[in-house]
């Protein structure tokens, strides 16, 4: 097909007499077809599939489109469409001599068209070069494409086929039934009596991905001539042995009286598994996108009460503001990833990063994270609610916020206005925090009756003391943040031998890399480079750590420790390990706002509270503390306080490649250090690194954590400088299966881990007959979900794996003969709504103790038994994106931590045609197909062909997919001239 015209498509009209691009052809906005010739496009709006889209397009459109000419915003494209052919529309456009067919602006960003297809705002200055884009085009093919398959479903010749509205659907087979085979007919009759069409064949086909079609189809009886009167009967049976959601397509291929071939399809579809699961986890109501909440600004603000909390304690100095410059701003609000991104380097950011330009460069990148986060924020606005008076404070109920989705303390503030639009801004302090209901004091002025309109507002304390932190001058930012060869931590490298120690924790005796860590950190010189434990899963780096602070504190009386994590979590841990210290000697260091509950009761008395809140000690008693641990966004705090530099001889930070640069600086590492301060660090830049929520920011930089750049200079690379005199690689793992280990190791730390796990514990699984080989405790088990989302959550799910995870704990905690307790079992997901259905299953199934969470939530942590559930799902051979269906499952350090957590067992749950798009995935399943470990239906590549670890499998797929588009384009245009089809595909494919 030639290239159809974008202002046909997208305005109606196209006004240049010139153009050469093809015009019969009509765009739907509402399920993305094209549909060509035009007059297809009435057939198509009255179809289910549309009618279904529309009423989901109009309660779940999330952009605010504007008109150029009428200066009006409609709420959907939807809308926009009957705006565009409204009379008004077109009279004002006559009345100031304007074309009236023209591109929508999005209404919250300037000078942004909008693209229907492709579902983006793009700048107005870019919407030409946008049309020509290969993302463009793509979708423009598959929109076609999917008018084709759309078209070739609709009856024709005078046949009816039946089961045309949903198609043949088997509904959910239960895995008894799916292994015996299941059978549906399929009946064509004729509406024609001068019509005399016999049926050729009939085909079926896998649209799933899979290799292995599990649906066929055979033609019954003698006659196959679909005459007046009489039907014709196809029966089409599916068997399948394993769980999973599948799909087909069923082609009759019929000939008319001119031996003229036709195809008219029908789509087939299957679920085999437990109904009720899939009746108590469905979808309560359909994913709708939030809209952004109406908000009108300027007027007065009317500000409430704080909370006490926030004057708990006296700080001595006062935070900056630092606001985002206006220019910055202009640029994030105005223009596209690329133009920003060449504008922030070209204005804000320096040209390298260097000492002299390193506090400008971060703090870019922090406005850039904050730009971000508000922006996100955005998504949790809530829209007419009402609130409750609860003595001199207010109540609102808030989805998720048990599950801080939005993560909401004590002080932060949220903004209200009237849902009518009228009246004052409130702004009021959050003052107590109960489950899914924050509790809220605002001006006296504040109105309890009415609904009113709630705007989150992002609390930047936390950013502004990394901010602080940037700007602080010191003497040592040289030897901290671009060390040289002069900043070498040893003089020369300690052997694990040399000077015996009388070790607090016996278990490193005979471990040597531990013990040389250790005594290294004992053996730092002064005004030296960060010293760098560097400990890959399950090596032990936190009990190095803590040796280590035991050892200082018995060697050096005099020494004061400031031990910091980017969590709360992991800083709970230090302490916990610490706790063999008096309360008199250790001081766990809390946030005011922190939830009191969430720290753990042997903290307590290591902890200081005012009232029902967290404080902080006055300074004449931290200075006694030898030893105190924080968070590293909170350990601004005795810089704030005035605790004099050079106060804390030793500053430790575990887990510190999770932490952004500016956030592990905060850990008083550039505020409080002398010359004689030692930091040391440890973590693994292998593993998590910082969250980053700006692509942005991620792009520019921030991603990189502050160990990961450091691991990066020169000083630690050198053969002469580096490890053992600048770091020290630990290597023991104490934790996994060498089968479990073996391929991260190989893809992540060079072959160099020693399996050292204790036999009883990692070989506990040896021998399991839920095992498909029992010397190998990996499991991939290969299932074809589907991906889906309900009400205004984002996130996804998939009930087929959640079936599949809960069936595994089942059987796991019913053998016998290899026993686990529900404790011992952890369930990584990577969506949050995923973890929710498992729980949900779990619950119905009365299983306790099993943890349920995210890789995030995982790391530091091991089970015996690791169950991963990918998520991540699609049937959809069209899909553009397909590179993109992974999401963030894709992500190296999320891989290496989800599938290091296991002891003794690692199952991992997803589809493995979606999971074949990332190289790293795609070699760990080879590793696990090849050694016996695959259950599900076999890959569909061959698993002998080494990965390409830059290889665009995305890219293969699509091409697949369009080879067998491609197949049946050729077989519907087969002995019939359709006007335009034979053209259709061609075109798009050239524009690509």
């Amino acid at each position: 097909m030639a290239n159809v015209c974008p202002e046909l498509l997208y305005t109606g009209t196209c006004h240049n007499l010139n153009c050469s691009l093809k015009h019969d052809a009509k765009f739907c906005s509402v399920c993305a077809v094209i549909c060509a010739p035009a007059h297809v496009y009435d057939a198509h709006v009255k179809g289910r599939k549309h009618r279904t889209n529309l009423s989901a397009t109009a309660a779940g459109s999330s952009t605010w489109l504007k008109c150029p000419i009428c200066n009006v915003v409609v709420s959907s494209e939807v809308v926009w469409f009957q705006h565009l052919s409204g009379a008004r529309h077109r009279t004002t456009a006559r009345n100031h001599g304007l074309n009236p067919s023209i591109y929508p602006t999005d209404a919250e960003l300037v000078d942004h068209h909008r693209c229907f297809i492709c579902k983006r705002s793009i700048h107005v200055t870019e919407w030409r070069s946008h049309l020509r884009s290969q993302v463009h085009t793509g979708l423009q093919r598959a929109a076609a494409q999917r008018s084709k398959f759309e078209q070739a479903e609709r009856d024709r010749g005078g046949i009816v086929v039946s089961h045309a509205e949903k198609g043949v659907d088997f509904g959910v087979v239960s895995r008894a039934n799916s292994q015996k085979g299941v059978q549906v007919e399929v009946t064509l009759a004729s509406t024609d009596p001068s019509a005399n069409v016999s049926i050729v064949r009939a085909d079926t086909f896998s649209t799933t991905g899979s290799g292995t079609c599990p649906f066929s189809a055979v033609i019954i009886g003698g006659p196959r001539v679909v005459a007046w009167g009489k039907s014709i009967y196809v029966r089409v049976t599916f068997l399948h042995p394993q769980r999973g959601r599948f799909f087909g397509r069923l082609e009759l291929t019929l000939q008319d009286t001119s031996r003229r071939q036709y195809l008219i399809t029908r789509q087939l579809r299957a679920v085999v598994g437990n109904a009720s699961n899939y009746e108590l986890l469905k979808a309560v109501a359909p994913y709708v996108h939030r809209r952004p909440t109406r908000w009108h600004h300027g007027g007065q603000v009317m500000e409430g009460r704080r909370p006490p909390a926030l004057d708990a304690v006296m700080w001595v100095k006062t935070l900056e503001q630092s606001y985002i410059p206006a220019g910055l701003q202009d640029i994030l609000k105005n223009g596209s990833t690329r133009k920003a991104i060449a504008a922030i380097r070209g204005t804000f950011l320096p040209q390298t990063l260097i000492n002299e330009t390193h506090e400008r460069y971060f703090r870019v990148l922090l406005w850039l994270e904050e730009h971000r986060l508000r922006e996100d924020l955005r998504l949790y606005d809530l829209a007419d609610v009402q609130f409750a008076k609860e003595g001199r404070l207010y109540t609102l109920p808030v989805p998720g916020l048990a599950e801080k989705r939005p993560s909401v303390v004590i002080g932060d503030t949220i903004h209200v206005q009237s849902s009518s639009g009228k009246g004052h801004t409130h702004k009021g302090f959050v003052h107590d925090v109960r489950l899914d209901n924050i509790r809220v004091n605002f001006h006296s002025s504040f109105n309890v009756v009415g609904r009113y309109n709630v705007r989150f507002e992002y609390n930047r304390t936390p950013i502004k003391r990394q901010h602080q932190t940037l700007m602080v001058r010191s003497t040592s930012t040289q030897r901290l943040l671009f060390p040289g060869p002069q900043h070498t931590p040893l003089d020369r490298v300690v052997h694990y031998q040399e000077v015996p120690l009388s070790l607090f924790n016996g278990q490193i005796a005979n471990n040597a890399p531990q013990l040389q860590a250790v005594k290294s950190i004992l053996r730092m010189k002064e005004g030296a480079a960060p010293f760098i434990v560097f400990g890959p899963p399950g090596t032990g780096k936190t009990v190095t750590i803590i040796e280590a602070i035991r050892q200082i504190l018995h060697r050096q009386p005099n020494a004061h420790i400031l031990a910091c994590a980017p969590s709360n979590s992991a800083a709970d841990l230090l302490a916990q390990r610490l706790s063999a210290l008096t309360p008199a000697e250790l001081l766990r260091c809390n946030a005011i706002f922190r939830d009191r509950s969430s720290l753990p009761d042997d903290l307590v008395a290591y902890s200081t509270f005012k009232e029902k809140h967290f404080s902080m000690p006055p300074i004449s008693s931290l200075v006694r503390f030898k030893i105190i641990v924080s968070t590293c966004g909170h350990a601004s705090f005795p810089y704030n306080l005035g605790m004099p530099h050079g106060h804390f001889t030793h500053i430790f930070v575990d887990e510190a490649g999770q932490g952004t640069e500016p956030e592990v600086l905060t850990a008083a590492i550039k505020t409080l250090v002398t010359p004689s301060t030692r930091v040391i660090l440890s973590g693994d830049p292998k593993q998590l690194g910082p969250v980053i929520r700006s692509s942005l920011a991620r792009q520019l930089g921030l991603g990189k954590s502050y160990l990961e750049r450091l691991m990066d200079l020169p000083l630690y690379n050198n053969e002469q400088t580096g490890r053992g005199r600048s770091y020290i690689k630990l290597v023991k793992n104490f934790r996994s299966h060498k089968a479990i280990l073996d391929y991260p190791n190989e893809r992540f730390y060079n072959g160099e881990l020693e399996v050292c796990g204790s036999p009883t514990t990692i070989n506990s699984f040896l021998g399991s007959s839920q095992l498909p080989k029992r010397t190998f405790p990996i499991i991939f088990h290969a299932i074809s979900g589907e991906n889906e989302r309900e009400s205004s959550s984002p996130s996804y799910f998939n009930i087929d794996e959640a079936t599949e995870v809960v069936d595994y704990v089942e059987e796991l905690l019913r053998d016998r003969s290899h026993p686990v307790r529900a404790q011992d079992i952890g369930i990584i997901t990577p969506y949050f709504a995923q973890s929710r259905k498992i729980r949900k299953l779990l619950q119905k199934e009365r299983i306790e103790g099993v943890k349920v969470a995210s890789v995030e939530e995982f790391q530091g942590q091991e089970r015996r038994v690791i169950i991963i559930s990918t998520v991540r799902s699609s049937r959809d051979l069209l899909s553009y994106d397909a590179k993109f269906s992974l999401g963030f499952v894709s992500n190296p350090r999320r891989f290496n931590v989800a599938v290091t957590r296991a002891q003794a067992l690692l199952i991992v749950i997803g589809d493995a045609y979606v999971l074949s798009i990332d190289p790293m995935w795609r070699g760990f399943m080879n590793y696990v197909y090849l050694r016996g470990g695959w259950r599900g239906d076999a890959p569909t590549w061959d698993t002998n062909v080494p990965v390409r670890t830059e290889g665009d499998y995305a890219a293969e797929m699509q091409e697949a997919a369009a080879a067998e588009m491609d197949a049946l384009m050729a077989r519907l245009t087969e002995g019939e001239d359709i006007e335009g089809e034979a053209n259709i595909d061609q075109a798009f494919q050239e524009a690509e």
